[in-house]
């Protein structure tokens, strides 16, 4: 059965493929895209991707439910995070995420918004009080310790 949020999301896929966001593929170098099925909650789709950013490559997932673009996607990193605005779990603290989603975000936008937080973390409203601490005390060994985790990530699964 095709639904409102089943189009769109459609709609949204088929624009990421055909035109990723400028400074994604740059940043990212390439992302992996696997659609899934869920079978659990109200969940529709399960969108898995593998971004590249810098040195680092990062697993994240964004769940899309039947209210979506009515209501934000739930995305959080698989990958091991060490990140001013990521939390323990992997949930992402993003204003767009959040209470500034608007109907009129696709797919591309929230890799975009993603890839900018990467680029540019807030460390005045931190989801890692330790994360944020470090990049702002130093920035060098912030990002040796976020390299470190991520590869440690990586070998462990």
């Amino acid at each position: 059965m095709s639904t409102p949020a089943r189009r769109r999301l459609m709609r949204d896929f088929k624009r990421l493929q055909e035109d990723p966001p400028v400074g994604v593929s740059e940043f990212f170098g390439h992302y992996e895209i696997q659609y899934q099925r869920a079978k659990y909650n109200n969940l529709m789709f399960v969108f898995t991707v593998i971004l590249l950013f810098h040195v680092c490559t990062f697993k994240l997932v964004i769940e899309f439910s039947e209210e979506y673009p009515n209501k934000p996607p739930t995305v959080r990193f698989l990958s091991k995070m060490f990140h001013p605005n990521v939390y323990a779990d992997g949930s992402i603290c993003l204003d767009i995420l959040q209470n500034r989603w608007s109907p009129t975000y696709d797919v591309s936008s929230i890799l975009t918004s993603i890839q900018s937080l990467l680029d540019e973390p807030n460390p005045n409203s931190p989801a890692n009080s330790q994360a944020a601490q470090l990049y702002q005390e130093n920035k060098r060994e912030y990002e040796k310790r976020v390299s470190a985790i991520v590869e440690q990530s990586w070998n462990d699964s």
